[in-house]
């Protein structure tokens, strides 16, 4: 039976992400990351478990089909495999740093410099756009420590709350990209394996379509109903159920999260009870 591999991060915030979306789209992986690859069920799919940086490669290649990978390890490798799907999670950013005290005045500062970073081809072309010539010191690991040694003026890294930086004195100038995890593909993938990653993408979009909703079950006066109506952002029209009593009627809709309290303000003014909220895990549109 045809299958997809996928080329998973072997461990930290990528792997939690990717490992918690196959969850919710009920593909269960095997807990133990000491076998390279792993079966799936719930679906035709294994898991290979690599580093992040050579997921790009294995893609490329053929050794996987397609691979969960941060768009800034993609860009710095520049391998050639096709971007599928951008995911939304893992979000950070790639930035230019250098110590507090520092009298930053643009990113001229840089010529001359000598900057630390794990990302030096997306540091090359930022500085060659801009015609800026630094010194670029590769270094694998922890990068933010190489000014208060001595072995750079300033950093290039990936920043995600930014506390790390503040630990180490230091401060972000220079924002280079954005970045989030990528589903990226082979490009010889065969017109089956296609179909498989197509059902796939069909069951991240409704776990995605879910995500920070409610499903809102409410009694309201029919009086009331069309002015309750028009204060819900729903999908499309929402559902209006009849009740026992004529007087009133149960509305049905669906609410982002983020605009819930107000609108449940709002409906709660204009006679709305026995509001129930549930959590909506898949959404097919």
């Amino acid at each position: 039976m045809e299958q997809l591999r996928i080329a998973v991060q072997s461990k930290g915030r990528l792997y939690e992400d990717t490992m918690h979306l196959l969850a919710e789209a009920d593909i269960k992986v095997g807990a133990s990351k000491r076998t390279l690859l792993v079966a799936a069920s719930g679906f035709p799919l294994e898991v290979l478990y690599l580093r992040d940086d050579d997921i790009p490669q294995s893609v490329a290649t053929g050794v996987a089909d397609i691979g969960v990978v941060g768009e800034n390890e993609f860009c710095e490798r520049g391998e050639d495999a096709e971007v599928v799907e951008r995911l939304g999670f893992s979000r950070c950013r790639l930035s230019l740093a250098l110590p507090k005290e520092t009298d930053y005045q643009g990113p001229q500062w840089f010529e001359g410099r000598k900057i630390a970073t794990s990302y030096p081809n997306i540091l090359r072309r930022y500085l060659d756009e801009r015609g800026i010539k630094a010194e670029i010191h590769v270094i694998t690991g922890s990068v933010e420590i190489s000014p208060g040694i001595g072995l750079a003026d300033a950093i290039f890294d990936i920043v995600s709350s930014g506390s790390t930086l503040v630990s180490n004195n230091l401060r972000e100038v220079e924002t280079v990209m954005q970045s989030e995890a990528l589903l990226i593909g082979h490009k010889g993938m065969s017109v089956a394996k296609r179909e498989l990653l197509a059902q796939l993408l069909f069951r991240f979009e409704a776990v995605r379509q879910a995500e920070d909703k409610k499903y809102v079950r409410m009694n309201v006066p029919r009086s009331r109903l069309e002015q309750i109506v028009s204060v819900l952002p729903g999908l499309k029209s929402p559902t209006v159920i009849p009740l026992a009593d004529d007087d009133w009627c149960s509305v049905h809709t669906v609410l982002e999260g983020h605009r819930f309290w107000e609108i449940i303000g709002q409906l709660k003014q204009l006679g709305a009870q026995g509001i129930l909220v549930t959590p909506i895990e898949k959404m097919i549109l």
